[in-house]
């Protein structure tokens, strides 16, 4: 198949037939996955305190440091819900916070130290913008920042702080936040001393159909120089409890156009996600349909979404149930896509 580039990606994008577009992602999920089966990991993420000096209009997690319901984890707090995802057969957390002014790196790496003394479970943590601020923070490079974590028990990154990589966008959106440009530096420099990261898009806020193309341009053009990336997430801004919570919101129809989109082009990346967090259970197995191979996580806990006011709250089983009835065989992974268990 001949790669798609930007100006026919815009077209399907802007006057595409979503069942044909579909039909299309389908074909390429086939090809790359003909073994019929959608994976998924039980995980849970932590979210180690909602300070955060970005305050970016789209969150409703984050607090003020004085605020009332201002948090941040103790450690023992952290190991409690570590013993509870291990108990579950949990095999990653995903660590991540606001960017909390007061903590700096001896803090991460004496967090991860302790979690690795403790626990064989891989740290799946520190999206760019926090890897961005412990760097300026400490005068240090990102390579240095990324080798420093690395060594101190960070196995791999999370995409988290892409939303639209378009720096109009962001200056929109987060305006205190990293640009796109450093987003893709960090991922890059994690890429080149070995660790993997995902990938994201959070689309449906103020972005037009160009800043959707050029963000996924920008994701295949690094995968093309580092193959760093095991998978693309896109989901939909939820706007409740939020400073844009007049935006009008993706439709459900929206959310398979892009995620079917995203399969075609990114023609690089092997595994595209299905979001049940934002979308919910049903709209989750359709998107089966429509490109994606991978369920996502258990997600044991939530906070993010949740606070914009959108909670689904699923087990194991539901995802297992979900993804037999929409025809496929489930399959639990790790981190890096190893197949655990076959259901």
């Amino acid at each position: 198949m001949n790669r798609i580039e930007k100006h026919r990606a815009l077209e399907l994008l802007n006057s595409a037939n979503l069942l044909d577009l579909g039909e299309q992602a389908d074909a390429i999920r086939k090809e790359l996955h003909p073994e019929n089966a959608v994976t998924f990991i039980v995980d849970r993420n932590i979210n180690y305190t909602n300070v955060c000096i970005n305050k970016c209009t789209f969150c409703a997690f984050y607090r003020e440091e004085d605020s009332a319901d201002a948090y941040l984890l103790s450690d023992d707090e952290i190991f409690i819900k570590i013993d509870e995802t291990v108990a579950l057969q949990g095999t990653q957390i995903l660590l991540q916070g606001g960017i909390h002014p007061k903590l700096d790196i001896d803090y991460y790496t004496t967090l991860l130290r302790s979690i690795k003394k403790r626990y064989s479970i891989n740290v799946h943590g520190f999206s760019p913008p926090e890897i961005c601020y412990l760097a300026d923070k400490h005068g240090l490079s990102l390579h240095d920042t990324l080798l420093t974590l690395k060594q101190a028990g960070l196995d791999s990154i999370p995409g988290g702080g892409a939303e639209i990589l378009s720096d109009r966008v962001r200056e929109i959106l987060s305006p205190k936040k990293i640009k796109s440009g450093q987003w893709l530096r960090v991922m890059e420099e994690a890429h080149n001393i070995g660790m993997r990261t995902t990938a994201t898009m959070m689309f449906g806020s103020v972005e037009g159909p160009k800043d959707i193309i050029e963000h996924l341009e920008a994701i295949r053009s690094l995968q093309d120089r580092t193959s760093g990336f095991t998978a693309f997430i896109p989901w939909s801004f939820q706007p409740g409890n939020t400073e844009l919570s007049r935006v009008k919101t993706a439709t459900a129809a929206d959310y398979l156009t892009v995620l079917a989109l995203s399969r075609i082009y990114l023609d690089n990346i092997k595994n595209i996600q299905a979001s049940w967090v934002t979308q919910g259970l049903k709209l989750a197995q359709v998107a089966l349909r429509f490109g994606a191979n991978d369920f996502g996580s258990t997600m044991i806990e939530e906070n993010v979404v949740k606070a914009a006011g959108v909670s689904y709250c699923v087990t194991k089983d539901d995802i297992v149930n979900a993804i037999k009835s929409a025809g496929f065989s489930a399959a639990q992974r790790d981190t890096y896509y190893k197949i655990i268990k076959k259901f």
